[in-house]
């Protein structure tokens, strides 16, 4: 089982789960963050480190938001979207965000 970053990441995109990550398989988009399914070891460290509780084991991603599990192993190969291994700064409006439901059409698959 890996874990999965959900749809309240987009445009929020805190990374105090990256500092605890201790194998890095956290990758950066534009304004999401995912999870490789392939490095993750399954250790629930950024679980609660997460502010908007975007992070949930694969096996209890909410059925709204099980499209992400794809995504989020779609993304993390994307060569664009590179690792992120240690925490940056929020977006200055994060918290803004943090408050919208449904974004999902923001979010910005291309990359840097």
């Amino acid at each position: 089982m890996t874990y999965v970053i959900t749809e309240s990441c987009i445009n929020c995109k805190y990374t105090d789960c990256v500092d605890v990550c201790p194998v890095d398989c956290f990758r950066s988009g534009p304004n999401f963050l995912v999870i490789d399914p392939d490095e993750c070891i399954d250790c629930t460290l950024c679980v609660a480190e997460c502010p908007v509780d975007a992070i949930y084991p694969e096996d209890e991603v909410p059925a709204s938001q099980q499209h992400f599990i794809q995504l989020n192993a779609e993304l993390a190969k994307h060569p664009n979207w590179k690792p992120i291994t240690s925490a940056v700064a929020a977006p200055t409006d994060a918290d803004d965000w943090a408050k919208i439901q449904e974004k999902a059409h923001l979010l910005d698959r291309n990359g840097a």
